[in-house]
């Protein structure tokens, strides 16, 4: 593996990234490249790096797991905004890294997303034809689950929170930093909370087993606007052509994961996709837990090498 940063003409900020490398990986030779997006809150130090990442390495993908703009080690000001935006031309700044690579054949290039990553994923393909093929595993639409879930389900009141928080800062006062996720399993039981989701995601992030000091789980309340106001799966009628796989757990949770899933699966106009829904599986088993990510990969390699040669 090998720890890169990049900032292409045009850019006003650096993006850091992994890349995993093949067994026996030859320089010379050209390789089908991956791009794996992380999770919101989240980092390329964990899933989409340490658990697909490495595995679809592995396999003899050349793999970058980059950080979003404003989070993680990549650049940009102000910090913990998610901004869907940025987080789609991320992925426009990537592919032209990748395309000046000469052991990366620009001919075969995927994307990969996880959770929130998935849903960029799926945006980023529906306008950037040098990726050929997407593979989203529990992905969610973000806009979608800030005018729900991340938005009390009124996004009418969500936005003139955020309206008057601007106005605060602009006015010179302190941002507010949200963290979308309780401390602990612990806390959040103990103030009644008992999604799988939530539940799931705390016992990822706020533990030893999957958390990163680059992965905060927090958000910059003035900066959430851009995410209300914005749909993932817009025009995946018309747009989405390229090979399709989405993989869920069958357990539903407050993210949306399945939901979202079912429905994109249905309106792509891909007309290869794939639509793999795991039994008794949850949204953060596909983050880390054997059984669950090697049931994804084991559908992952294949269409990845199907349709990336």
């Amino acid at each position: 593996m090998e720890t890169v940063q990049f900032r292409n003409p045009g850019m006003a900020w650096h993006i850091a990234a992994d890349l995993h490398f093949p067994p026996q990986f030859d320089s010379n030779k050209r390789y089908p490249a991956i791009i794996s997006a992380h999770p919101i809150g989240s980092c390329k130090e964990q899933t989409s790096g340490n658990v697909y990442g490495a595995a679809l390495a592995k396999a003899g993908f050349v793999v970058i797991a980059f950080d979003a703009s404003y989070q993680g080690a990549s650049g940009g000001e102000p910090r913990l905004v998610e901004d869907p935006g940025q987080r789609v031309e991320d992925f426009r700044q990537v592919v032209d890294y990748l395309v000046t690579l000469p052991y990366v054949d620009a001919d075969r290039i995927g994307v990969l997303g996880i959770c929130g990553g998935g849903g960029y994923a799926i945006s980023a393909i529906k306008s950037e034809r040098r990726i050929k093929a997407v593979a989203s595993i529990t992905g969610v639409n973000f806009g979608r689950l800030s005018r729900e879930g991340f938005g009390g389900y009124d996004p009418i009141a969500t936005l003139e929170a955020i309206a008057a928080q601007r106005t605060a800062e602009a006015r010179g006062g302190q941002g507010r930093v949200d963290d979308v996720l309780p401390p602990s399993v612990e806390a959040a039981k103990q103030a009644g909370i008992n999604d799988i989701d939530v539940l799931e995601a705390t016992d990822y992030y706020k533990t030893a087993r999957g958390q990163a000091e680059q992965g905060p789980t927090s958000f910059l309340l003035s900066r959430r606007a851009a995410a209300v106001d914005w749909d993932a799966f817009h025009l995946a009628e018309v747009l989405l052509t390229q090979p399709l796989l989405l993989v869920i757990g069958d357990k539903p949770g407050g993210f949306g994961a399945y939901r979202d899933g079912q429905e994109l699966y249905g309106r792509a106009a891909s007309k290869d996709k794939e639509l793999l829904v795991l039994p008794n599986t949850s949204h953060y088993e596909l983050y880390d837990q054997p059984e669950a990510t090697g049931k994804a990969l084991e559908r992952l390699v294949p269409f990845f090498k199907k349709h990336l040669g």
